[in-house]
């Protein structure tokens, strides 16, 4: 992978030279003359390009490639549409095509174009502009294209000879970048309040986003002393909302050059302190680009948040042209450009205008049924965001929220208006924000004194809510989309990175790195064995790892949720009400104690109130149900007062099924290995016996991954004082099949042999049992022997070699010899004529029995074979049964690079020379 910048000038052309494109797919008309003109004249600034090979796995590399080089250009607004479309594309080439894929990035000062392409171009698409269909989304074929004509600005096909090539052009969102503006000279009264002294915290973050800079007023603010934080990463204290695909992310924030908004820092205490931030970014001496972020409390904005422009009226003068539109006069100009500014804005605004002490605006969910918190000012607004309310809430005509309504006093009517409820506020105005009749909304403005509205500011504020009602529910609109695609492409990369493993453990720590921090401040995973097994908590993740054990052990001392199959995520009260007995319960134990030092004091309070305040907002349960059974539980957790979106609990239960179906996969895998290796082991024989005068030595290798036992099988075992039969045999074919009769040979062999019949007769009788298995017998090579030890320090066998690889025998002058002769082999032919041959091992002398694994061992056209055996055994003088051993298998393994195909036994018996005796 390659990627080069090329300041001010327009790179060639990244296809082949020479080779002129066939056919070009592109909007037809004017407008993609423009476009195409447009698209031509941009200048290349950066580029980036990589080769796939046609595996399914360069899918997931290609998608990484693209995300890393687009957010490495500072692209983040385009990154989830260009890996959609990079995935479909690269699916198509590596996986449909069959052939590698060629990514190319371009970066220009508009956005980002990238080009797939790959070596089948007589896989052609069809013209735009006939009128052919390019298919359903639900079929494989042509999807990718009608996504570029979905998502792109500009996309096109291109035909070489050897290739074809898919581009798509991703524009990027117009941003402002600050605006300049002067507020009117006001009397003292209706300046803003400010508590005492106003501290302003100065922060500095470098271009990798670490702090640089904390003042006095930083120190005072959040707790931290400068030494403390200076080199550590803005991300680990600022609280911003992680939603996929919505608005803008800190690290989006701190590149831009103006920004001014709210979030939160979590202080020295763990608690979220809410702020007002405005970031501006500089540039030293030497061209090092860096922010500074001034940050005031939230309720203290005034003193940085930019005034609105508003236009001047027509009583002023206005030149011609001027707009007069009620939207911009009551929004301000420029309007913001994405919908939590929008509504932020909206909220300022009508409480300004009605004189209010909060304002709050509801959006409506798609059924209509309820509202969901989305902005608000002069409110709690850490514990309202996202909060839920059902439309139709409370007696009289204060309950609809399709109408509006004026409430005198809300002490009256207690429950009238939820969301103000503890709030302190008196009175209340709420309007309905409407579209084409259908309730998108509510705006409200509340103040703390009693009777302060009338039906004429309700009048005043409907025709507000009515100028801005189309705009709000356009930019939801929007959101929902980028949600959407946001969405999709962490389901895509979910799925594929569940789908690559097969281990329990692994894919419990997948979902719950994919769930934290994206859709959740903590989650913890149960798993169920069976049905009749309680849940057991199996996995717990905190974006903070300092509170994990905290969670654990919270977690581990309540009873889990109850397995209930219904889809959906249902709310679990019960970590947040212990979170909060247990910080109480040590708050009182640390409060009998003060009399004692502060360090007895800070060790029981600690933990447990950080911990309260990590499970303290809501709590979530989604059920993990595979084939129709609830094998365990996701559990989603939010800090304290904070609340889940409806979209992102959807997005929650999307992952939950993907999920569900990985960890059942993972554990039928896991149960079927464990079953496998069981019955594997079973069919290899016990631990070698000692024999006394004798070193036996083996070494097994099983073809095959996850496979211990093949068609290559071995034995060693006492017949009767003195005498210790040996085999070592192979059954036609590997895997399953082939170890099912190795188990059969390897069972009867013992048996018969112990009732004391002869090798031939031995050998005989089990011919006849693998012939009984009728279509599963396979015939088989056997080397079957009886050994002796002598008291003059030799060995006395006598060997039977049924159609096996003959048995060498090494002297220890190095003379290599075969110690058999070649008889049929087993499971052919019902009558067999075997013979027993009598061998004489003096000390010194070395017996090597191998399987055809070891000979038939290749290279190319070249093979080991009988020969290169005897070369290899020939080495081998003077040394241990067991180097024997290990010195054949090395050899074996050096005559090849591949893998083995086959299985592979060795077994080596030596008399010890009599100088060791």
């Amino acid at each position: 992978m390659t990627t080069g910048l090329i300041p001010g000038e327009q790179p060639p052309d990244p296809r082949p030279t020479g080779a002129l494109p066939h056919q070009r797919h592109e909007p037809d008309g004017p407008a993609a003359q423009h476009d195409e003109n447009r698209s031509r004249s941009s200048v290349i600034t950066a580029r980036a390009a990589a080769s796939f090979e046609p595996v399914g796995r360069s899918v997931a590399s290609a998608r990484s490639f693209v995300r890393d080089t687009l957010q490495g250009w500072g692209f983040a607004d385009i990154v989830d549409d260009a890996v959609v479309l990079t995935s479909e594309l690269v699916t198509n080439a590596v996986v449909h095509a069959g052939t590698s894929a060629d990514v190319l990035c371009l970066r220009s000062d508009e956005g980002a174009r990238i080009e797939v392409a790959d070596r089948y171009p007589e896989r052609e698409v069809p013209l735009q502009g006939t009128a052919v269909n390019m298919g359903s989304p639900d079929r494989e074929g042509g999807r990718g294209l009608q996504l570029c004509a979905a998502l792109a600005g500009r996309w096109g096909v291109e035909y070489t000879p050897t290739h074809k090539t898919v581009w798509f052009q991703l524009d990027l969102p117009a941003r402002a970048v600050g605006t300049r503006a002067a507020g009117p000279a006001l009397p003292s009264e209706l300046l803003p309040l400010a508590d005492g002294r106003v501290r302003v915290a100065v922060v500095q973050i470098d271009r990798t986003g670490h702090i640089t800079a904390w003042n006095e007023d930083a120190e005072d603010l959040f707790g931290y002393p400068s030494e403390q934080v200076t080199g550590k990463p803005l991300t680990d204290f600022a609280a911003w909302p992680h939603t996929p695909g919505t608005s803008t992310g800190i690290a989006e924030a701190l590149r831009l050059s103006r920004w001014e908004g709210s979030y939160g820092i979590r202080d020295a205490d763990g608690r979220v302190v809410p702020v007002y931030a405005s970031h501006l970014r500089v540039r030293d001496t030497g061209g090092e680009p860096s922010t500074v972020c001034l940050l005031v409390r939230d309720h203290e904005r005034a003193v940085l948040q930019t005034p609105l422009r508003v236009p001047a009226s027509d009583s002023t003068g206005s030149t011609e042209g001027q707009s007069t539109d009620p939207f911009e006069v009551f929004i301000g100009s420029p309007a913001p450009d994405d919908l939590d500014g929008l509504l932020q804005r909206t909220v300022e605004r009508a409480r300004d205008m009605l004189d209010g002490d909060s304002a709050f605006l509801l959006l409506a969910t798609d059924d209509e049924t309820e509202l969901e918190v989305r902005a608000s000012t002069g409110l709690p607004s850490a514990r309202q965001r996202f909060a839920r309310v059902p439309v139709e809430a409370g007696p009289g005509r204060y309950g609809s929220a399709r109408m509006p309504a004026v409430h005198d006093d809300l002490a009256a009517v207690p429950g009238a208006v939820p969301l103000l409820n503890g709030t302190g506020m008196r009175s209340v105005v709420t309007v309905p924000l409407k579209v084409e009749g259908r309730l998108t909304g509510s705006l409200g403005v509340a103040a703390e004194a009693p009777a302060r509205y009338s039906n004429e500011e309700a009048l005043r504020l409907q025709f507000a809510a009515d100028r801005i009602a189309l705009a709000v529910e356009s930019a939801r609109l929007g959101e929902l989309e980028r949600l959407r695609r946001g969405s999709l492409s962490f389901l895509v990369e979910a799925s594929d990175l569940l789908a690559g493993t097969l281990d329990r453990d692994q894919t419990l720590a997948l979902m719950a790195q994919m769930t934290v921090p994206t859709l959740a401040t903590w989650c913890a995973v149960y798993t169920i064995a069976d049905q009749s097994s309680e849940p057991d908590l199996s996995y717990v993740l905190h974006e903070d790892e300092e509170l994990i054990d905290g969670i654990k052990s919270l977690l581990s001392k309540v009873p889990p949720p109850d397995p209930v199959p219904t889809p959906g995520a249902r709310v679990w009260s019960t970590p947040g009400e212990n979170a909060h007995q247990a910080a109480l319960r040590s708050s009182m134990r640390s409060l009998g104690l003060s009399s004692g030092t502060g360090s007895q004091v800070t060790p029981g309070i600690g933990p447990s109130l950080a911990t309260a305040s990590a499970v303290g907002g809501e709590t979530v349960v989604l059920p993990l149900v595979a084939r129709n059974r609830v094998i365990g539980m996701l559990t989603l957790g939010k800090p304290a007062d904070e609340h889940f979106r409806q979209e992102i609990l959807e997005l929650a239960e999307d992952l939950s099924r993907r999920a569900a179906l990985a960890l059942d996969n993972a554990r039928l895998y896991s149960e079927r290995t464990a079953i496998s290796q069981s019955l594997q082991r079973s069919l290899l024989p016990p631990e070698l016996p000692s024999i006394e005068g004798v070193e036996v030595e083996v070494i097994y290798r099983a073809a095959g991954e996850g496979n211990e036992v093949g068609g290559d099988f071995y034995d060693v075992f006492p017949i009767r004082d003195g005498a210790y039969g040996f085999a070592i045999g192979d059954v036609c074919g590997t895997g399953p099949n082939a170890a099912a009769v190795t188990g059969l040979a390897r069972h009867a062999l013992r048996l018969l042999a112990r009732e004391g019949l002869s090798g031939p007769a031995v050998l005989e009788r089990l011919n006849s049992a693998i012939l009984d298995e009728g279509a599963r017998s396979r015939f088989l090579t056997l080397l079957y022997g009886e050994m002796r030890p002598q008291e003059d320090g030799s060995a006395e066998l006598k060997v039977v070699c049924a159609g096996h690889p003959l048995p060498l025998r090494l002297r220890q002058d190095g003379t290599v010899e075969p110690a058999a002769e070649p008889q049929p082999l087993l499971g052919v032919i019902e009558d067999l004529e075997l013979y027993e041959e009598t061998v004489t091992l003096d000390p010194g002398d070395v017996l090597l029995c191998v399987t055809d694994g070891v000979t038939e061992r290749r290279e190319g056209t070249r093979m080991l074979g009988d020969d290169g055996l005897a070369d290899v055994l020939t080495t081998c003088t003077g040394l241990t049964a067991g180097a024997v051993a290990a010195r054949i298998m090395r050899a074996v393994e050096r005559f090849a690079s591949d893998a083995p195909s086959d299985d592979m036994a060795i077994l080596a018996m030596r008399v010890p020379g009599l100088q060791q005796d």
